[in-house]
């Protein structure tokens, strides 16, 4: 039996256990431990060559999919399924949390992320000890009021979060030593000064990469000049993604918007999905996001370029996917 194989039968006989309460996410989440890997857990062939041998404590599912129509609910079940919160933060680590905060708008419209997601996360990893988690994105507009009206602010504050309004002055001139196109950019110091760095986009549609979700999401970081992305897009976001690897990634997709991405406006564009999807892998996430769509990763050029670039795997029945539904 393969490692592929043996995640896939140990994640059936947990999720076999469990209920659709929060009680069989505890049990799976009581066999697993440590820090996240950022890398890929499983070769594009769906093998892991040069790895250590595999133990119960050490398994953990690719992917963790949350159904239910309580976002919070969601984010807690699909964290749970991928080893629980501990597993990225330790105690004293200090959290930087990326959302997409493209432009002011209401929730509803499904162009922020959600703000329950997101205030969500930073409880959690209040809780899991950590000394100072802060959420920040480089708005396209006033982030001040990008905060407010997305309801970001209120709900990471509320629990005791930080926000921060992002200047020049917080980028660097930074090498991507495997960039083919992007040789280096001006990325926000924050995500590599942090001990913990997690990426929570919203999946909606994009009039230029057709989808934007967690790879595009971490244009979010880059510093001005950004308009040259636009120019063999696939490339160059894959570019990015060879060196910004988040420890953690939590899609949100409670409510997706479907066209007219992504600045949206209108309700009728917005479906509801009621939907958390978190994994370690923003290539693997994305991958899955495409189904919320009815589409297939290899619809993505960007999906592509990333797959055989070796940045994470796209076929999802390579992937080892737990579920939870409220």
């Amino acid at each position: 039996m393969n490692r592929r194989e043996f995640l896939q039968a140990l994640t059936a006989v947990l999720l076999a256990t469990s209920t659709t309460s929060s009680t069989g996410c505890d049990t799976l989440a009581s066999r697993m431990g440590g820090r996240a890997d950022p890398i890929m857990p499983l070769s594009p062939t769906g093998e892991e060559t040069g790895a250590p041998p595999v133990s119960e404590t050490s398994v953990h599912p690719d992917l963790a999919v949350a159904h239910g129509t309580n976002p919070a609910l969601n984010v807690r079940d699909a964290l749970k399924l991928l080893g629980g919160i501990e597993r990225f933060v330790k105690r004293d680590d200090r959290v930087v949390i990326k959302p997409n905060m493209t432009i002011a708008r209401e929730p509803q419209y499904a162009v922020t992320t959600n703000p329950i997601v997101v205030g969500t996360l930073v409880k959690l990893c209040l809780q899991a000890g950590a000394s100072d988690v802060v959420v920040m994105d480089r708005a396209g507009v006033d982030q001040r009021t990008v905060f407010d009206v997305s309801g970001i602010g209120k709900a990471v504050e509320a629990v005791g979060g930080r926000i921060k309004i992002v200047t020049n002055d917080d980028f660097a001139e930074t090498p991507i030593p495997k960039g083919r196109l992007l040789k280096k950019w001006l990325l926000l110091k924050d995500i590599f000064e942090a001990d913990v760095f997690i990426n929570v986009p919203i999946a909606k549609h994009h009039n230029l990469a057709q989808l934007t979700m967690a790879m595009k999401n971490l244009m979010g970081v880059m510093g001005d000049g950004r308009a040259v992305m636009h120019e063999n897009f696939p490339e160059r976001i894959a570019d990015l993604n060879t060196l910004v690897r988040p420890d953690l990634v939590v899609l949100d997709a409670t409510r997706i918007l479907v066209r007219d991405g992504p600045l949206g406006g209108s309700l009728a564009d917005v479906e509801r999905k009621n939907q958390v999807i978190a994994g370690t892998n923003q290539v693997s996430v994305d991958a899955y996001g495409t189904t919320l769509f009815d589409r297939k990763p290899t619809d993505l050029p960007f999906l592509v370029t990333a797959a055989h670039r070796g940045l994470g795997e796209i076929d999802l029945a390579k992937l080892v996917i737990a579920t939870a539904r409220a």
